[in-house]
């Protein structure tokens, strides 16, 4: 099974068009630091302070990378603004001598709260649609920044951040913070992207340790086979020269690249942000079914959907053969560990597990 996403059929699928705005807000808390923003939001035509569509949008603010604008990311408002989904993009911390991660963090933590207020304010062009449920989403330096943000606002008891996501993100240090140490303290659910051929920042040094870090009941580790760092967002030339300087065997195109993201994190999104449990299960079907990567996954929370039952593996409310066959393919080629296969609970992935998904049919 190659790739779920199709180009064409996403954009027959797409509702809404791209409208857009930017603004520079001040924090107060900063001595009124200016934070140039850029807003897309779904809307009846596209472009600059077009009417937007009735209804409430979940919001996604998104961090760049490392001296990178944001209009490299066009990738990704096209592909989740006509979707239903406002996307909002500080400039700050673009310079490449004096990059500060955590005022960068704190920026994606302002706009958390902020964009509310423009949902209540009658001039904005997002009055009246902004809904309550946020993601924090980044790439890279803008990955590791959203680490240090939902860390504050998860500590502070922030009812807003639904999930955070990390394209690549980066271990920040700068001014004594670390992502990792953050991690430790984010409790809602998480989902990290990494290109398995990363160079920029390799996996088992950035990563992964994020995500074993994460203190979630929800959280997936995605490794995207022959990716790379950069091909998150469209071409750089800072990027871009990072990667071809530090990667190799990066057997994906960038298009393939995104494609496979987008196939996970539209039902991500779905499910985190809109309560779709269809799109959380759907999730986890394509996480098992795909050839295209290779996972970690912690899934001790599944109270907003349907319980599942004891051994349905796929989730298609029944324990059949089906069941079976996932659980013998998971263990014959050594695919990543998974705690919803692993019937017993002894970290182990083997016949034990087997013997008791085939009890378990049989006395059903």
């Amino acid at each position: 099974m190659k790739y779920f996403h199709l180009i064409f059929f996403s954009f027959l699928l797409s509702q809404y068009q791209i409208g857009h705005y930017n603004n520079t807000f001040q924090d107060p808390n900063r001595f009124d630091r200016n934070i140039q923003t850029e807003i897309y939001y779904p809307a009846l035509n596209n472009g600059d302070n077009t009417t937007a569509v009735e209804g409430e949008f979940p919001v996604i603010i998104f961090g760049h990378g490392f001296v990178q604008d944001w209009d490299v990311y066009q990738n990704l408002w096209e592909e989740f603004v006509p979707n239903g989904y406002i996307m909002v993009f500080p400039r700050t911390e673009v310079s490449f001598f004096s990059t500060d991660h955590q005022q960068f963090g704190w920026d994606l933590q302002f706009l958390v709260t902020k964009i509310q207020d423009e949902g209540i304010n009658i001039l904005s062009p997002i009055y009246n649609v902004v809904a309550n449920n946020t993601a924090l989403m980044g790439h890279s330096m803008g990955g590791g920044a959203s680490f240090l943000a939902a860390d504050s606002l998860c500590t502070n008891g922030n009812n807003q951040l639904k999930t955070i996501i990390g394209l690549a993100p980066a271990e920040s240090t700068t001014n004594g913070v670390s992502s990792i140490t953050s991690a430790a303290n984010i409790i809602i659910p998480s989902l990290i992207f990494s290109g398995s051929q990363d160079g920029v920042t390799p996996p088992n040094v950035h990563h992964i340790p994020i995500y074993e870090s994460l203190n979630s009941d929800f959280k997936t580790f995605i490794s995207i086979l022959g990716g790379g760092h950069c091909y998150f967002s469209n071409p750089s030339f800072t990027c871009d020269f990072g990667e071809n300087v530090s990667s190799s065997g990066i057997s994906l195109t960038r298009q393939e690249q995104q494609a496979i993201t987008y196939d996970f994190l539209n039902f991500w999104l779905d499910y985190t942000l809109k309560d779709d449990c269809t799109d959380f299960f759907n999730f986890q079907d394509i996480l098992f079914l795909s050839n295209d990567v290779e996972y970690y996954q912690v899934n001790t929370q599944t109270e907003n959907c349907e319980e599942n039952i004891d051994g349905d593996i796929n989730f298609d409310n029944f324990v059949n053969v089906t069941d079976i066959i996932l659980l013998v393919n998971t263990i014959l080629s050594n695919q990543s560990y998974n705690n919803l296969y692993d019937l017993n609970n002894d970290n182990l992935l083997n016949i034990t597990d087997i013997i008791i998904l085939i009890n378990l049919i049989l006395d059903n």
